[in-house]
C-alpha cells in the first residue's frame, strides 16, 4: 500500500463543539442545528458493498440517479472494483455489477478509482495497476461501458505503455455528450530525471516535479487530443473538474519556487488551456505533499473552489467564488479552522445550496464527518455532524459527497474491528 507523508502528526488534536438540536427521531436520524436555525436530518444508508468494500466513489448521472463504486480484496485473486445505481425514485440500490477483476493493482487509501456516467448514457471508470519493476511504477487503466454496466471495454492505459513512475489522481468530465475530459497527475519528467522512486523518501520534493496533463477520449474509447496543462504540481493532492458555460475548469494543488503548494486552476474553451492560475496565494510553504486536494463545482460561469491549507500556520478550509469562469476569484472565506481540522474535502451543489463535507479529529482521535451547507455567496453557514468514525487516520480515506433527490448524499470508509467498511448517510434540509 502506498505510504503518503502527513505533515501534521505530531499537531495536537483537539475538537470545536457542534451545536445540537435534541428532538424526537427515529433511532437512524439525528436532527442537527442551532434552535432558532435550519433543521437537518441525518439518515443512515444501507450500502449495497459486503463489509470488505473500501474506497467508495460517488456520481450524480445526468438522467437523475446515483451511482457507487467500491473496490473490494479478493485474496490471493486481487481486488475487484464494482459499482450499485440507485435510480431516481427508487428505494433501494440495484444488485452491484463488476466492472474489473484482477492481480497487480494498486490500491491505496487516497489515490481511489472513480465512475462516471455521460449525458450519452454512457459509463466511464478507472482504476491503478502495476506497469513496471518498481514498486511506485503504476499507471491509469481506463474503461467504458455503452450498456448500462454489464458490459466493458478492455482496460487500456490513459498514458504511454512503458512510462515509468506514478500517474494517478484522476479526475473527469463531459467534454460533449459523448466526449469524455480526463485529467491526471503525471510522473513522466520525474522518471525521465531519474527519481522516478521519489515516494520512497518520504519528503515527495526530491528530483523534478509531477505534472498535470489530460486527454479527450471518444465514443469508441479511443484517446485523441493529450496535452500538458502544468509541468510542476504537487505530488499526490487530489484532482478535481467542473463546467462552466466557457468550458472545463481543473482544480490541483501547484507546486511553485520555493515549495510554495497553492491551489490552482486551468480552463478548456475546447480548444486550448488557459495558463495556470492560483486560486488564491495563500503562500504555503511545505517540503511534502499534504495529501489534501481542492474540490469545485459550477454552474454556468460561476465556479466555486474549496481547498486545506495551513499557509498562516493553522488547518484551516477555504473557500472562493468565481463569477468569469475562473479568471478571477473573490477573497476566500474560511469554512472551518483549527487543530482538530483533518481536511479531506467533498463539494457538491444543488437546489441552490452548496454542501461541503470534511473530516475532523476528537480529542480522544475519534474522527468526526462533517457536513457544512451554505449558500451561494458562502454565506448562511449550517453545520452538521454526519457521523463519528471509528476508524484511525488514513484509514478513513476521503469522504465522497454528491446532491441527488433534494439531499446531500455521503459516502465513507469506517472500520470494524481492523476491517474496513463502507457507510452512507443522507442529510436533509427541513427549512
Amino acid at each position: 500500500m502506498r505510504r503518503f507523508p502527513w505533515p501534521r502528526a505530531s499537531v495536537p488534536i483537539m475538537l470545536t463543539m457542534l451545536t445540537m438540536l435534541a428532538a424526537c427521531a427515529p433511532a437512524d436520524e439525528m436532527p442537527s442545528a442551532a434552535r432558532t436555525g435550519p433543521v437537518s436530518v441525518v439518515k443512515t444508508v444501507d450500502m449495497p458493498a459486503p463489509s470488505v468494500a473500501a474506497q467508495p466513489d460517488l456520481m450524480a448521472t445526468p438522467d437523475g440517479a446515483l451511482l457507487l463504486s467500491w473496490v473490494e480484496p479478493m485474496g490471493e485473486a486481487g481486488h475487484r472494483l464494482r459499482f450499485s445505481r440507485l435510480a431516481a425514485g427508487a428505494q433501494g440500490w440495484d444488485a452491484p455489477r463488476t466492472i474489473a477483476e484482477g492481480t497487480g493493482w494498486f490500491v491505496n487509501w487516497a489515490d481511489t478509482p472513480h465512475i462516471y456516467a455521460m449525458p450519452d448514457g454512457s459509463l466511464w471508470a478507472h482504476w491503478l495497476r502495476s506497469t513496471g519493476p518498481a514498486r511506485m511504477d503504476y499507471g491509469i487503466d481506463l474503461v467504458r461501458s455503452g450498456d448500462g454496466g454489464a458490459t466493458w471495454s478492455a482496460p487500456q492505459l490513459v498514458h504511454p505503455s512503458g512510462t515509468p513512475g506514478d500517474h494517478g489522481f484522476v479526475t473527469f468530465w463531459p467534454q460533449a455528450r459523448d466526449r469524455l475530459g480526463i485529467a491526471w497527475l503525471d510522473s513522466r519528467q520525474k522518471a525521465a530525471d531519474g527519481a522516478h522512486a521519489h515516494h520512497d523518501d518520504g519528503h515527495h520534493g526530491a528530483g523534478a516535479p509531477m505534472m498535470l496533463r489530460a486527454a479527450l477520449y471518444d465514443a469508441e474509447a479511443k484517446q485523441g487530443a493529450e496535452w500538458p496543462l502544468d509541468t510542476s504540481t504537487c505530488d499526490c493532492c487530489t484532482t478535481s473538474s467542473a463546467m462552466t458555460d466557457r468550458g472545463a475548469v481543473v482544480v490541483y494543488r501547484g507546486r511553485g519556487e520555493g515549495e510554495i503548494r497553492d491551489t490552482r486552476i486551468v480552463r478548456f474553451d475546447g480548444e486550448r488551456w488557459t495558463t495556470p492560475r492560483d486560486v488564491h496565494e495563500d503562500g504555503w510553504q511545505i517540503a511534502g505533499c499534504p495529501v489534501n486536494g481542492p474540490v469545485v463545482v459550477a454552474e454556468g460561469g460561476t465556479v466555486w473552489v474549496a481547498w486545506y491549507t495551513e499557509a498562516d500556520g493553522m488547518p484551516e478550509l477555504r473557500a472562493a467564488r468565481s463569477q468569469d469562469a475562473g479568471d478571477s476569484f473573490d477573497a476566500p472565506v474560511t469554512l472551518a479552522k483549527g487543530t482538530q481540522v483533518l481536511g479531506r474535502l467533498g463539494l457538491a451543489r444543488g437546489d441552490g445550496h452548496l454542501v461541503v463535507a470534511w473530516l475532523e479529529q476528537s480529542p480522544d482521535e475519534q474522527q468526526v464527518l462533517v457536513l457544512a451547507r451554505h449558500d451561494e455567496r458562502w454565506g448562511q453557514a449550517q453545520r452538521t455532524e454526519v457521523a463519528r468514525l471509528s476508524a484511525r487516520g488514513r484509514a478513513s480515506g476521503i469522504p465522497r459527497v454528491q446532491w441527488h433527490a433534494g439531499a446531500a448524499w455521503l459516502a465513507w470508509t469506517d472500520v470494524d474491528g481492523d476491517a474496513p467498511r463502507m457507510k452512507g448517510a443522507r442529510v436533509t434540509f427541513t427549512r
